[in-house]
């Protein structure tokens, strides 16, 4: 069955920087877009980017110029490099893939 394991999270000072990384199995990696989204305590789940499979990205505009989103089909890893990191970005870190979610992993990012 589709298993999305994400790992990195942790607690930073803000300006820090994280790499999450999800690994993805059960399917055909390379043939997905995939994404990541975050719940920050008290909010919705909010789109945070997202890679195709011939590696386009886009970014919410709350992260752009800070995150980097990348993958690595070989491994069937997916990546979420984190820069310049601010409070407001602590949230629960998540993987998608269509409907299939990981456990998530938590960033803390303290002022």
């Amino acid at each position: 069955q589709v298993q999305l394991v994400e790992s990195g999270g942790g607690l930073v000072q803000a300006g820090g920087s994280l790499r999450l990384s999800c690994a993805a199995s059960g399917f055909t990696f390379s043939i997905y877009t995939m994404y990541w989204y975050r719940q920050a305590p008290g909010k919705q789940r909010e789109f945070v980017a997202f890679i195709t499979t011939g590696g386009d990205t886009n970014y919410a505009n709350s992260v752009k110029g800070r995150f980097t989103i990348s993958r690595d089909n070989a491994k069937k890893m997916l990546y979420l490099q984190m820069n310049s990191l601010k409070p407001e970005d602590t949230a629960v870190y998540y993987c998608n893939r269509v409907s299939s979610w990981g456990q998530g992993t938590q960033v803390t990012v303290s002022s």
